[in-house]
């Protein structure tokens, strides 16, 4: 190469590398928006500093502000279940919220498909799991996201809702003390549920147990936590004992079990029928929080 245009390249590199650095660690929208609801990929940031999560914006028409909700999806503690996973997406469910008036974001948390990293909420073996723990590792993952979007213009910056399935839900209700969190809305939460593939088989049941009521304590936050009849992962009786054990230290609850939904209800608020089954309870947890709101003002 000669040496003006080796000069010439280190110059243009030298000038270029921050701004390519500075790309490398930029958050928000990736690409234009789609259909349906105006779907669009975004980058938020995540507990660790070189990850981004990958997760799905659904909104309004309009310029906003809007209320934001935020789904937070089901896990496994297989590896390569988790590594293989699509990205999570819960279009019936985000629908149902921008129909509502909610800018609905669905992050995937790290250790899951496209973001990849570390795997902050694993909760261990089955007889030495630490749900607590487990549970406010995807608390602060979930913040991570939420709390990004508060600071978007089109998203109203006093509060937000969270809907969580499952290890998500579990998430959600680790959530419950945050003030800026009016309520949360739980399908079927838990961990460790259908140990060892067994339906109906908990791993530590107690433990599960024992969490729950340490989320209890202090938790401002209304739950509405729905479970399907036909749940083989908590099933409506060991989730009402959870819903018991988090209201007992203190939180507030309202605990309904739906019908059965499909063959495994615990896929339920996947699927449009199942959001069209859940969706009395949804409103209802939807109008408590705009009622709210309203006498905030």
């Amino acid at each position: 190469m000669p040496a003006l245009t080796f000069l010439f390249f280190v110059i243009i590199l030298a000038v270029a590398a921050p701004h390519m650095a500075l790309a490398q660690g930029q958050f928000g929208a990736v690409g234009g928006e789609g259909e349906p609801n105006r779907m669009q990929q975004w980058l938020v940031p995540t507990p660790l500093p070189d990850i981004k999560s990958h997760a799905l914006l659904f909104r309004p028409p309009g310029e906003g502000p809007f209320q934001l909700a935020v789904i937070a999806h089901a896990t496994t503690q297989n590896v390569l279940r988790r590594a293989q996973m699509p990205q999570p997406e819960y279009r019936a469910l985000a629908a149902f919220l921008v129909a509502r008036g909610f800018a609905v974001l669905v992050p995937e948390r790290p250790g899951h498909g496209a973001t990849g990293g570390k795997y902050l909420e694993d909760q261990g073996g089955c007889d030495e799991a630490d749900y607590a723990r487990s549970g406010r590792a995807t608390a602060e993952e979930i913040a991570s996201a939420m709390n990004f979007m508060r600071r978007q213009p089109f998203i109203k910056p006093d509060g937000a809702v969270i809907v969580g399935h499952s290890a998500g839900g579990w998430g959600a209700l680790a959530l419950a003390g945050q003030a800026d969190v009016p309520a949360i809305i739980l399908f079927a939460a838990g961990r460790g549920g259908r140990a060892n593939d067994f339906p109906n088989q908990v791993c530590a049941p107690h433990t599960l147990k024992a969490a729950a009521a340490e989320f209890g304590k202090g938790a401002k936050a209304q739950a509405t936590w729905l479970v399907a009849a036909n749940d083989s992962y908590f099933s409506p009786a060991f989730s009402r004992q959870l819903a018991d054990a988090f209201r007992g230290a203190g939180g507030k609850v309202n605990f309904v079990a739906l019908p059965a939904h499909g063959g495994e209800g615990h896929w339920l608020p996947e699927a449009e029928s199942g959001v069209k089954l859940a969706a009395p309870e949804l409103e209802r947890a939807l109008n408590a929080v705009r009622a709210r709101a309203a006498v905030k003002r």
